[in-house]
């Protein structure tokens, strides 16, 4: 379309309907180039010029809060679910070696279906009893996994290097199984301001010393094989990489989340003095971990996260589940099937260009058609579609279980107006004086 065109259909097409308008290739073939141009633009501005740097601040302040965080942690979006039953939490506080063990033999006479230890025992201590009463303990341990964690990630290979576990004399012939969780990396620590949302089924791990790749299990995983293992087979067959965690509750937190009671715990000295019935344990999945000094402990961070069930989303200071309770989490979604299903990447990208090339357009009409209306008609219809898209998200995750992905589709649609009128008022303009001045010449 040249500029004598685009002149024409400013001042003829003011009288025209609506339908009219639509009925002319012209103005489509407008708004797919300026559509075009929008994400050229956004792109280029975003990568070079950091536009968005003065929202720093706020990005800061919302480190880690996502629009869904509301199902979680809102009582009007999500009831209060049932008691896990299948599943125990223990806490070894600052037990010393020989005390987990008395907390092992006490839980095995319980018969409990599996143990998962996450807890790590890197070296031999110069307390050699307390080394050999784990050791024995373990040894006796009929059903128990132990802690594995991945390390030296390679994103190209898409696989680990290395790998970490408990001295041999604890590991010995028993399953092992990785505590990684999506947000740790080789350089991240579980205290980072980042929202724990996901976590990974199964890894490839390179052997070096063998040459060999082998398929490990998720900590989570290995244990919920030992209770529902069809269900298992289900979350693999999903075939996902990673998983979202669609978390049903925490144990003792003092108000920190809005679930705060739903997985059965027992603190340190619950166990060493047997302060439970036999049928808490027996055949149930028991997960040890630590979980501060004890339940009153209401300051350590140390394998601590934060969650969507924080019950402070915005600028949140404390994290409110301990690494233990997050597998709870995971175990109680594989026992009952309970899954987040999420938008693909590419289909987020379709939907966002669809809806900025149908924007483009309806802002091109108004742009030609009611030009003295333009700012505030278009300022409206963005919030106005913001604000549903929001809605839609929450409402999407509440009813299906089901996580929207329409981030691009929001900013797209916001900026949209803004960035038309620089194409039209001044891109455009200036591209068709140039033209003026070569046919001249």
């Amino acid at each position: 379309m040249n500029c004598e065109e685009s002149k024409a259909i400013k001042k003829d097409d003011k009288y025209l309907s609506i339908g009219q308008i639509l009925r002319k290739p012209v103005y489509w073939i407008k708004s797919f180039l300026a559509t075009i141009f929008i994400i050229v633009f956004l792109i280029f501005a975003g990568k070079f010029l950091a536009i968005f740097d003065f929202i720093d601040p706020i990005g800061d302040a919302l480190a880690g809060y996502e629009v869904t965080d509301q199902v979680f942690s809102n009582p009007k979006w999500r009831e209060i679910p049932p008691a896990e039953d299948n599943i125990v939490v223990v806490n070894v506080g600052n037990l010393s070696r020989a005390g987990i063990a008395q907390q092992i033999n006490i839980i095995n006479s319980f018969e409990p279906k599996v143990i998962g230890l996450d807890l790590i025992f890197r070296n031999l201590k110069t307390d050699t009893l307390g080394d050999m009463m784990l050791a024995n303990a373990l040894a006796n341990s009929p059903n128990i996994v132990v802690y594995q964690k991945l390390l030296k990630p390679d994103d190209k290979e898409g696989l680990w290097n290395d790998v970490e576990y408990s001295h041999p004399i604890f590991t010995q012939d028993h399953p092992t199984a990785f505590v990684n969780l999506v947000i740790e990396t080789a350089e991240a620590k579980q205290y980072d301001a980042k929202t724990c949302r996901s976590f990974f089924p199964r890894q490839v791990l390179y052997d070096s010393a063998t040459q060999k790749i082998d398929t490990v299990f998720a900590f989570a995983v290995e244990l919920a094989k030992y209770l529902k293992p069809d269900n298992v087979d289900k979350l693999l067959a999903r075939n996902n990489e990673e998983e979202i965690v669609n978390y049903s509750g925490n144990v003792v937190d003092y108000g920190r989340t809005r679930l705060g009671t739903r997985f059965f715990a027992l603190d340190t000295y619950d166990v060493l003095d047997t302060l439970f019935t036999p049928d808490l344990i027996k055949d149930k999945i028991v997960l040890m971990g630590v979980m501060g000094s004890s339940f009153d402990d209401k300051y350590t961070v140390e394998d601590k996260y934060f969650t969507p069930l924080n019950a402070i989303q915005a600028g949140r200071a404390t994290p409110d589940m301990y690494g233990v309770v997050v597998h709870a989490n995971i175990i109680s979604m594989i026992l009952n099937n309970s899954y987040i299903d999420q938008m693909g990447e590419n289909t987020s990208y379709i939907i966002a260009f669809f809806m900025l090339f149908i924007n483009v357009l309806l802002f091109t009409i108004i742009y030609y058609k009611f030009s003295s209306w333009y700012d505030g008609v278009t300022k409206l219809l963005q919030l106005a579609q913001a604000l549903v898209f929001v809605f839609m998200i929450i409402l999407f995750f509440h009813l299906f279980s089901y996580k929207l992905d329409l981030t691009y589709t929001i900013i797209l649609v916001l900026l949209a107006g803004d960035v038309l009128e620089v194409y039209y008022g001044f891109i455009m303009k200036f591209y068709c004086k140039i033209l003026e001045k070569v046919k001249k010449k």
